[in-house]
């Protein structure tokens, strides 16, 4: 009984390190009942919410940062608390840079279009 209860929790230590140190595919695969399987169940679904959030919040950087489209929201469903808070922030990030770059190239169109006005009066 006493390894048995060792083993499990060396493999909860295992993931929960792991997790810790960025890798967000680990999950505990040992066999468990009672309060141990609460634990595990915690502990996977804890990941699950951190791999899908980083996951999101990655392809919104990607999408709006660098393949510039505008409007990208990350989509993480079932969170709450800081997760749901965290999600917002990035989804206020994301239509901040979408507006600021649609209000720049508002800016942009119009000067080119009266830029030969300008011109044209300046001789």
């Amino acid at each position: 009984m006493a390894m048995n209860l060792t083993n499990q929790v060396r493999s909860i230590a295992e993931v929960t390190k792991a997790v810790a140190g960025g890798d967000l595919t680990k999950k505990i695969q040992i066999d468990v009942r009672g309060e141990i399987l609460d634990l595990k169940e915690t502990v996977n679904g804890m990941t699950e919410s951190l791999n899908v959030f980083a996951d999101e919040v990655t392809r919104v950087a990607r999408e709006v940062g660098t393949e510039g489209r505008l409007g990208g929201q990350a989509r993480v469903t079932g969170v709450a608390g800081t997760w749901k808070d965290l999600t917002d922030n990035v989804n206020v990030m994301a239509n901040n840079l979408t507006l600021q770059v649609r209000t720049i190239a508002v800016a942009t169109v119009s000067f080119t279009l009266f830029l030969p006005v300008i011109v044209s009066k300046s001789h």
